[in-house]
């Protein structure tokens, strides 16, 4: 089941992207799914990067996941687990990234979210991600859609937009 739309935001600029992300990291807890839905090169990692620097609340490196299919993030509260899924051949295979154990107690991050199929929980947060102006290649359309409870929790974030 498709889950409506709760805001969009557009993103101009890098430093945007990392204003956004920043909103978003402090609204994470243990038990989230963050499922990012976009092209190849739509921004989906730069996302990530910054979201997971604004929880580290520094400069750390972080790549893509994309030959790993996994990286782990710790700190104080939970830990991110970073997916990207676009090399999984069968949506079963992410089990063998513990990836039911980042459901249930750490924050889990997903690029290419549907690859894994009916394994997706329901009550993820999906962010699709739009390159938006050819002549600005750091403009990002992000559509933010989930259920009431991520509506709610959201509420701070999409009433900045409206600002």
């Amino acid at each position: 089941m498709a889950h409506p739309l709760i805001f969009q935001s557009r993103a101009n600029s890098l430093a945007e992207t990392a204003a956004l992300a920043e909103r978003l990291s402090e609204l994470l807890k243990p038990g989230d799914i963050i499922a990012l839905g976009g092209t190849l090169g739509a921004g989906k990692t730069a996302f990530v990067r910054a979201l997971v620097r604004a929880l580290a609340r520094e400069d750390i490196d972080v790549p893509s996941p994309t030959y790993n299919l996994l990286l782990t993030y710790d700190f104080d509260d939970f830990c991110l687990y970073h997916y990207d899924l676009y090399r999984l051949e069968a949506p079963e295979e992410a089990f063998e990234l513990d990836i039911d154990e980042a459901f249930d107690s750490g924050v889990s991050v997903i690029e290419w979210p549907d690859r894994l199929g009916r394994y997706l929980p329901e009550d993820h947060l999906r962010i699709e991600i739009t390159a938006e102006d050819a002549g600005n290649s750091e403009a990002r359309l992000f559509s933010f859609y989930g259920d009431d409870r991520w509506r709610q929790r959201l509420d701070d974030i999409a009433g900045h937009q409206n600002a």
